[in-house]
């Protein structure tokens, strides 16, 4: 091939590419809610008192973590705090942080079996609102090391990358075979969630967990398939450049998540647990639940399967070669229509699972929970490398950590950012990624 021609191309991949992330942020920061922060008009209330043998605390940090993310507040000249929350039928968790008590005062366990007083959950009830008050006195304070702190959230993180890296590796796979920004990717996350609400939820078919998850997934792979049979297949064979074609995934996007909304409304909905809520030490002030262990679990499962399909299967390494080099790979024998339209069903599939534990993370489905990680996602697949699959779980585990570790150091509701800040530096100083290339042959 012609050097210049082929600069050309690679000039040209590169403004499409820098494009679509710039697109991704500007989505992202425009039209996208803020998770950590109550919606406007939210109509339920959790509120409470701070005193010390009847004096009113001023000033003591407090934190409501749950459906709608986490939220911070502080206690007025009367010791009172209070925050809305989206949902009366999710759990909520209210932690104060004594270290912003005075000096000598700690939150104290009158039952004696609480080991983490300065932690309680609970439920807003059908009158819309729950009262959460802290006994505080002379005291010892439960300090929490900085070293099992860091931990803690380095172990959220992963299990948060690994399910993130569900997403990112759909994404990529679909982005080196095609070359769309698919930025309707959030959306088919969404649908597993929503699809999993209507076989499992208590208000629909009520299915047993261990069924409707799997139906879930089929079903989400087939919705992979259908966008590829009406949609993105015919277009690719009218030669609809990908510019175009970035701009057409960010309206079905939009269509797509006001059609989730129509049918769940805009409240937060509740998963049935999948197994029984149980706190598991790992050592020192770490734990995990159960919950987590399963998630973890599957998903590495799944990516296992999924590597030694793109590196053994007939079809996985078609689809490497396609994302290599598509007119090389379809000169050799490769039918592309039938490797690609499998790479959507797989995408779909995918996509589907992250959504369902996505919804046990949050925890919580609602209908635009998709798109709040729709960022984060891009950021994973520019971290690990454009068009790399394994590149992509790479980059979402990095993502993850990141995510949850920065909020030792940063407000909660600002952890997000990160991701933004590492989609910029790796442009600027790495833009094919991690495990990407910095150009193609041929």
């Amino acid at each position: 091939m012609n050097p210049r021609i082929a600069s050309s191309r690679r000039t040209r991949n590169g403004a499409i590419v820098a494009l679509a992330t710039f697109l991704a942020a500007l989505f992202a920061a425009v039209l996208l809610p803020t998770a950590a922060h109550a919606a406007e008009g939210d109509p339920y209330t959790i509120s409470g008192n701070v005193r010390n043998e009847g004096t009113p605390l001023e000033g003591v940090e407090l934190s409501v973590d749950g459906p709608g993310g986490v939220q911070e507040v502080v206690t007025d000249g009367d010791g009172r705090w209070s925050v809305d929350v989206p949902d009366n039928e999710a759990s909520y968790v209210v932690t104060l942080d004594e270290s912003s008590l005075p000096d000598g005062i700690a939150v104290v366990d009158e039952s004696g079996e609480d080991e983490t007083p300065n932690v309680k959950e609970v439920v807003v009830g059908p009158g819309g609102i729950a009262a959460v008050n802290f006994f505080i006195g002379q005291a010892e304070r439960n300090v929490t090391s900085f070293f099992d702190q860091l931990v803690q959230r380095v172990f959220q993180g992963i299990n948060f990358g690994l399910m993130l890296g569900l997403a990112a590796v759909g994404l990529s796979l679909v982005f080196g075979t095609t070359g769309i920004s698919n930025f309707a990717h959030a959306e088919m996350v969404t649908f597993g969630a929503v699809i999993a609400l209507f076989l499992v939820g208590p208000a629909s078919l009520a299915l047993p967990v261990w069924v409707g998850i799997p139906a879930t997934i089929v079903l989400s792979a087939v919705l992979g398939y259908v966008l590829d049979l009406l949609l993105w297949r015919p277009l690719r064979r009218r030669g609809t450049g990908v510019v175009q074609l970035m701009i057409l995934s960010i309206g079905l996007s939009l269509a797509m998540r006001y059609v989730y909304q129509f049918f769940i409304g805009g409240g937060t909905q509740q998963l049935p647990a999948m197994v029984p809520a149980v706190s598991i030490p790992l050592f020192g002030a770490v734990t995990t639940t159960l919950n987590d262990l399963i998630s973890m679990g599957i998903s590495i499962v799944v990516i296992v399967a999924f590597a030694i399909w793109l590196t053994r299967s007939r079809l996985g390494k078609a689809t490497r070669a396609i994302s290599d080099n598509p007119s090389l790979a379809a000169a050799s024998g490769i039918n592309v229509d039938h490797v690609v339209r499998v790479v959507w069903i797989i995408s779909g599939a995918l996509a589907g699972l992250a959504g369902v534990l996505y919804a046990y993370y949050r925890p919580g489905i609602r209908w635009d929970m998709g798109a709040q990680i729709l960022l984060l996602v891009f950021a994973a697949v520019t971290l690990g490398g454009l068009g790399t699959a394994f590149g992509a779980l790479v980059g979402a585990l990095i993502i993850g950590v990141l995510v949850e570790a920065s909020s030792l150091w940063i407000p909660a509701d600002l952890r997000f950012a990160g991701a933004l800040v590492v989609l910029i530096v790796i442009l600027l100083v790495r833009p094919q990624g991690i495990l990407g290339r910095r150009e193609r042959i041929g």
